[in-house]
C-alpha cells in the first residue's frame, strides 16, 4: 500500500511539474510579478499614483443634484476690507447670528474660532449663543502633529454645542478622510461636520445607532460608516486613530459654467446684514459661516482640486465642511454609496488576475499587433472597471492592477521573443541535422503542427516540404490514421518518454504502408518542447510476417487433420466396427496390461467369455442384417451391466469378454454374470418382432487359475462351452 502511495506521489508531483513547465507559464509569470508589485505597494511606493487616480475619478464623475440642504455665510476680502478689522467683532458676528436664527435654519455652524472676546459687542454674543440651541462652535483639538496648539470653543457654548475641525491631511497635502469621532481622556468628541448632520438628521428621525453588520461601526438612516484602516485602498501605514471614513466627495451640479469645479449656495456677511438674502436659502438648511478671503489662508487641498493641466487650487475650509456634512446627510437619507474598500485578499487576488490577464493575452495571441489591440482593450476595460465601481462606492486599485498587467505582458513579450529566436535557431539546426539521415524524419511543435522536414520524410510521404510545412496529419492522412498518429504525440507529450509505435499511413499516391514510427521529446534552451519522428518503412516485413503466418496456419491445419486420421486409424484397429466394442487386439492387450497391474498391486482379475445361445438360427432366420443388429443390442446391454473400469470386447461373431479388474472376491464375478444373463435375456424388439436370446459364460479367475493370460482365455473358453453343455443360459467357474 505505502509503495503505491508512493508512486502515486511521484507521479503525482511530476504531472504538476510538467504542468508547471508547459502548460501554466502564464500563472508563474503572474503570480511572481503581483508579489513584486504587492512588494512595491507594501512599501509604499505606489501610494502616491494611486491616490492621482483617485483624485481623478473624482473630477471625471457625473454631476449630482445641486446641494439644497447647505448654505455658506461667507466672511469675504471685501467685507474684511469693509470692517478693516480681523477677527470680526462680537458685535457683528451677534448681529448675523440673530439674522439667520430669524428664518430658523436647521442648525448654524460657526466655523469660526472665538475662544477670546473681541469687543465691542461682548455681552451681545453671548446672548446670542445662549437664545440660538441649534448653534454648533469650533474648537481644535490637540494631536500628534500640533501637541502644543489646541485652540478652545467660544466659552458661552455648551459642550453639545461644539465639534472639533481637526483636519487629516495625506501625505501629498490633500484631505481625503473625514474625523467623525475623536477620545480625549477617554470621551468621545464628535467632530464639526457630525455634529451639523446630527442636528439635520434629528429633524428626520435619525439618529446614531450601532451597525448591525458590525456594532463597532456607526450607523445612520440607511447608511453604515466603516471605520478607515491604516492600510485601506492605496494606504500604507496610515494614522488611523479616531473614527475616520473615506470621503466620497459629492459633485454638486454647477450653477454657474465659468468655474472649474462647483461649490454650494454662497451668500455673503454682507448681504445677510443688509437683509438681501432670500428666506428659502436660509430656511430649514444648515447654515454654515466661515471664511473664503485669500488673507486668512484658511484653504486645503481635495480631490477637486487636481487638474490634469494646470495648478492645482485649493478650497476655503469653511467648504470642506461643506462637503463632508453633505455626504452624511445624503448617505443617511438617501443611501448615496460611501467610499468603501475591498478587503486584502480580495484586492491581492484582483491585482493578480489582472496581472494573469497580460500573460495570458500576449502568450495565447502572439501576434505583435493583435496583442497591442487587446492590451488596449484589456486597459480600458481595468479603467472602466475600476471607474464604475468607483461609482457606486467602491475604492478599487487601479494602479497596482494596470502594474501588473503591464509588466506581465511586457515580460510575456520579451520571452515570446526570446522564444521565438531560439525556435528559429533549434529548427535551422535541427533541418541541417535530420537532412544528413536517410530514414524519414519529422519534427512537430507542441500544436501538433510540421516544423522541420527531411528530404527522405517527403520523398516517403509524397508531398513537398513547402506544402506540409505548419500543417498536421488530419490535412493529409485518412482520420482513423491521424487519430493514431496525433494519440502517441499526445503519449509523448504528456509522459516525455520516447516511445515505438507500429502504424499504417496511406502515401499521395494512394498506398498503405506500415511503419515503425519512434518518438521522442526534446527541448531547447529557451524551454520550446518539440517532438521528432524517426520512421522505418516496415511494409515488406510485414507482408512475410503475413506470409509466414499463413504457412504456419496451414501446417498446423495439415496437422490437425493428420492426427484425426492417425486418431481415426487407431480407433479402427482397436474396436468392431459393427458395435464399437473393443476388438480381440485391444482385448490380448488390455488382458496383458491389466494382469501386470493385478500382480504389481496383489489383486484379483476376472475374465468372463460369453458365447450367445442360438444366434445363428435366428441369423439364418432373420438374416444377417437383423442379426448385426441383434448384436449391437447385445453390445450395449453388456457396456451397461459392468463398470466403468472394466473391458467389454467382441472377438468375432457372436463371442464377448470382458475383464474384470480389480475385484475383491470370486463371488463379484458371479454377481456380474448374473447381472449380464439378466439383461441379455430381456426380449429385444427389432422391426415389430420380440427376440429372445440368451448366453453362455465361462468364468477364470487370476491367480486362482492361472497367472497367464493365455491360460486364463483358455480355461474361461472352456468353462463357457460346460455352461453350454450344462443346459446354456448360465455361467460356470473354470
Amino acid at each position: 500500500m505505502n509503495q503505491q502511495l508512493g508512486k502515486r506521489f511521484v507521479k503525482l508531483v511530476f504531472g504538476l511539474k510538467q504542468s508547471l513547465s508547459r502548460g501554466h507559464r502564464e500563472l508563474i509569470t503572474a503570480a511572481s510579478i503581483t508579489v513584486c508589485v504587492l512588494l512595491l505597494h507594501s512599501i509604499g511606493l505606489l501610494q502616491s499614483l494611486e491616490l492621482a487616480a483617485l483624485d481623478q475619478f473624482f473630477r471625471l464623475r457625473p454631476d449630482e443634484r445641486i446641494e439644497n440642504r447647505i448654505t455658506i455665510v461667507v466672511i469675504d476680502e471685501a467685507y474684511l476690507d469693509e470692517v478693516g478689522l480681523w477677527p470680526i467683532p462680537d458685535q457683528k458676528i451677534a448681529q448675523l447670528l440673530q439674522k439667520l436664527n430669524v428664518h430658523k435654519p436647521r442648525a448654524i455652524g460657526l466655523d469660526i474660532y472665538r475662544n477670546l472676546p473681541v469687543k465691542p459687542g461682548n455681552e451681545e454674543l453671548r446672548n446670542a449663543y445662549k437664545s440660538i440651541p441649534n448653534l454648533i462652535g469650533i474648537e481644535l483639538l490637540a494631536n500628534d502633529k500640533n501637541k502644543n496648539i489646541n485652540v478652545l470653543p467660544p466659552p458661552d457654548l455648551n459642550s453639545d454645542q461644539v465639534g472639533f475641525n481637526n483636519v487629516l491631511y495625506d501625505p501629498d497635502g490633500k484631505v481625503r478622510r473625514s474625523l467623525l469621532y475623536w477620545h480625549v481622556n477617554n470621551q468621545a468628541r464628535e467632530s464639526f461636520a457630525l455634529k451639523l448632520a446630527l442636528l439635520y438628521l434629528t429633524s428626520e428621525n435619525i439618529t446614531p445607532t450601532k451597525a448591525k453588520s458590525n456594532p463597532k461601526y456607526l450607523q445612520l438612516g440607511k447608511a453604515t460608516f466603516a471605520r478607515f484602516e491604516a492600510n485601506d485602498g492605496a494606504y500604507v501605514g496610515a494614522d488611523a486613530r479616531g473614527y475616520q471614513i473615506l470621503s466620497n466627495f459629492p459633485k454638486p451640479r454647477c450653477q454657474n459654467s465659468s468655474v472649474e469645479f462647483c461649490s454650494f449656495c454662497q451668500v455673503s456677511m454682507r448681504d445677510v446684514l443688509a437683509d438681501k438674502v432670500k428666506e428659502n436659502l436660509i430656511k430649514d438648511r444648515i447654515i454654515l459661516i466661515g471664511s473664503t478671503a485669500p488673507s486668512l489662508q484658511d484653504f486645503v487641498f481635495i480631490p477637486y482640486s487636481t487638474s490634469l493641466l494646470g495648478m492645482a487650487k485649493p478650497v476655503p475650509g469653511i467648504q470642506l465642511q461643506a462637503y463632508f456634512i453633505s455626504e452624511l446627510i445624503s448617505a443617511a437619507l438617501s443611501g448615496r454609496p460611501l467610499l468603501k474598500v475591498w478587503p486584502d485578499l480580495v484586492e491581492y487576488l484582483w491585482i493578480f488576475v489582472w496581472s494573469y490577464v497580460g500573460a495570458v493575452t500576449t502568450w495565447r495571441i502572439r501576434h505583435a499587433t493583435r496583442s497591442l489591440f487587446s492590451i488596449l482593450i484589456s486597459c480600458i476595460v481595468l479603467i472602466l472597471s475600476t471607474y464604475f465601481a468607483f461609482l457606486s462606492g467602491w475604492w478599487i486599485p487601479i494602479i497596482p492592477s494596470l502594474f501588473t498587467f503591464g509588466s506581465s505582458a511586457i515580460w510575456t513579450i520579451s520571452h515570446i521573443a526570446h522564444i521565438q529566436e531560439e525556435w528559429k535557431r533549434s529548427k535551422e539546426f535541427l533541418h541541417h541535422v535530420i537532412n544528413t539521415i536517410p530514414d524519414p524524419i519529422f519534427v512537430k511543435n507542441e500544436q501538433h503542427q510540421w516544423i522541420v522536414l527531411n528530404e527522405a520524410y517527403c520523398r516517403f510521404i509524397g508531398y513537398s516540404n513547402n506544402l506540409l510545412i505548419e500543417k498536421s496529419d488530419y490535412d493529409f492522412f485518412p482520420k482513423h490514421e491521424a487519430d493514431v498518429f496525433r494519440q502517441q504525440d499526445e503519449l509523448v507529450f504528456r509522459t516525455q518518454q520516447p516511445q515505438e509505435h507500429e502504424e499504417e499511413f496511406t502515401s499521395a499516391d494512394g498506398q498503405t504502408h506500415q511503419i515503425a514510427t519512434k518518438r521522442s521529446l526534446h527541448k531547447d534552451s529557451a524551454g520550446n518542447f518539440f517532438l521528432v519522428g524517426v520512421i522505418r518503412d516496415i511494409t515488406q516485413r510485414k507482408l512475410t510476417e503475413e506470409r509466414l503466418k499463413r504457412t504456419a496456419a496451414e501446417l498446423f491445419r495439415s496437422n490437425n487433420e493428420l492426427k484425426l486420421k492417425e486418431d481415426h486409424l487407431r480407433y479402427l484397429a482397436y474396436h468392431d466396427t459393427l458395435t464399437g466394442l473393443s476388438n480381440r487386439k485391444f482385448f490380448a492387450e488390455q488382458l496383458y496390461e491389466s494382469l501386470l497391474w493385478a500382480q504389481r498391486h496383489n489383486l484379483l482379475l476376472g475374465l468372463l467369455f460369453i458365447d450367445l445361445d442360438g444366434f445363428k438360427q435366428i441369423n439364418d432366420t432373420l438374416g444377417h442384417e437383423t442379426g448385426d443388429r441383434l448384436l449391437m443390442a447385445i453390445a450395449e446391454r453388456l457396456s451397461n451391466s459392468v463398470g466403468t473400469g472394466d473391458t467389454v470386447s467382441r472377438l468375432g461373431g457372436d463371442e464377448f469378454t470382458v475383464i474384470l479388474q480389480a475385484i475383491p472376491n470370486v463371488q463379484i464375478a458371479a454377481k456380474v454374470a448374473e447381472r449380464i444373463l439378466n439383461n441379455i435375456t430381456k426380449p429385444i424388439v427389432l422391426d415389430g418382432n420380440a427376440i429372445r436370446v440368451s448366453a453362455s459364460i465361462g468364468i477364470s479367475i487370476y491367480p486362482y487359475n492361472s497367472q497367464d493370460s493365455e491360460t486364463l482365455i483358455k480355461q474361461a473358453d472352456a468353462a463357457m462351452y460346460r455352461a453350454k453343455h450344462l443346459g446354456k443360459n448360465r455361467y460356470e467357474f473354470a
